[in-house]
């Protein structure tokens, strides 16, 4: 059963590759795990299709494919819009995702099967750099724009870059666990999260605490003790809820908080040493299924939703637009633009009465709306002898009119 699930996770990856969109905040080593991964596929002999979306930063250690840097001068936004440097990277997002078409179709034309080059290798993986300001992306109208854009063409799975040594204490755990729910909800795609810098400190207690309610009430209460949240010093109520306020709201946030653990893959990476990178891959993996299974029905069917919306907002303003362009008046009122229409309907009318006595009806309407434009250009007109005559009658009858 297993070796089955396993066949139809590599045939789904044959036939699309898979997009990895690394985000974290600042400091988390985003970037370094982007070159490990990305050196790890190329050992493997499947080079990956590399995209940078940062445009602050100075070197990538790893070579480009789609590059925002030759798109947008970051500095020059500054300047030009007057900005600083969250609002230089969130206006060149902006710039760079009106171009979203563009992207997409150089992936789709890079990644489907090429009948000139047979012999080269499919793409399997995408993998995605983001900004350190993780809320530039995460919640912009243009990394939502961009995330989409994707996801509708493949499948892609969102991994939150952790920095374990900073989330040693409870509330810093926590504090990364909050961001990582809110973005799950917001982006609404698969998410694996990665607990980067394990040389440095083992990610287990983070493990531990994700899985075991227990766990982390005791490295609360120790917390506690070790006055960590600057409170009034003391032990635990017994409960597990705390003497101070920080206390009460970390136990429960834990508590709220485990469901979201039951649907997250977890893995422990370094970035530096190249350790759980295989995890990682197997993590993405699981996901890539996931999205199939879950996640692609329900964006196939937000898809359709947006067509309908557009096609229902085409046919209003086509109603509005005939609306405008009727050719019926009030009765009567003066000569207006769809008058222009009424003598060619007197002419149509009597061509087809012979051919459909239905028209009666309308005949008898325009009968009863008043005087016709031509009965009114004839009374206008009576009296003049000659042509010179009739147009000066008929400038005045217009002018008489208005």
């Amino acid at each position: 059963m297993a070796s089955e699930t396993a066949g139809s996770g590599q045939q789904w990856q044959a036939s699309q590759p898979v997009t990895v969109v690394c985000v974290g905040m600042a400091g988390s080593g985003k970037t370094t795990f982007m070159q490990r991964i990305n050196a790890h596929l190329h050992t493997r002999k499947e080079p990956p299709y590399t995209i940078n979306l940062d445009p602050a930063v100075l070197n990538v250690p790893f070579d480009c494919n789609i590059d925002i840097r030759d798109s947008v001068n970051y500095k020059e936004v500054m300047k030009q819009y007057n900005l600083g440097p969250n609002g230089g990277i969130l206006t060149s997002l902006n710039l760079f995702a009106t171009k979203v078409d563009q992207i997409v179709n150089l992936l789709e034309k890079r990644t489907a099967p090429d009948s000139e080059h047979p012999t080269r290798k499919p793409i399997n993986h995408i993998l995605v750099d983001t900004p350190g300001q993780i809320e530039v992306f995460v919640w912009s109208a243009s990394g939502t724009i961009l995330l989409e854009s994707l996801a509708s063409s493949f499948p892609t799975v969102i991994a939150y870059i952790i920095d374990t040594p900073r989330t040693s204490s409870t509330s810093t755990f926590m504090s990364n666990m909050l961001y990582a729910c809110s973005i799950l909800y917001k982006t609404k795609l698969p998410m694996i999260l990665v607990f980067n810098k394990t040389d440095v400190k083992d990610a287990s207690f983070a493990k531990e605490w994700m899985t075991d309610f227990d766990a982390f009430q005791e490295a609360l209460r120790e917390d506690e003790n070790n006055n960590a949240f600057g409170g009034v010093e003391g032990g635990g109520d017994g409960a597990g809820m705390g003497s101070g306020y920080m206390g009460s709201l970390l136990n429960s946030m834990s508590l709220m908080l485990e469901e979201f653990y039951a649907h997250l893959s977890v893995v422990a990476v370094s970035s530096m040493t190249g350790q759980g990178i295989d995890d990682f891959f197997e993590a993405v993996k699981e996901k890539a299924d996931e999205f199939k299974r879950d996640y692609q029905p329900e964006l196939e069917r937000r898809r359709a939703d947006r067509e309908e919306n557009k096609k229902k907002a085409r046919e209003k303003e086509l109603d509005k637009m005939m609306q405008g362009m009727s050719v019926s008046g009030p009765s009567g009122s003066g000569p207006q633009v769809g008058d222009v229409k009424d003598e060619d309907e007197d002419e149509m009318e009597t061509f087809s009465a012979d051919d459909d006595d239905d028209d009666e009806d309308e005949d008898d309407k325009t009968a009863r709306d008043g005087e016709g434009l031509q009965s009114r250009y004839e009374t206008a007109l009576q009296g003049a002898d000659d042509s010179a005559a009739a147009d000066a009658s008929f400038a005045k009858y217009l002018y008489t009119q208005r």
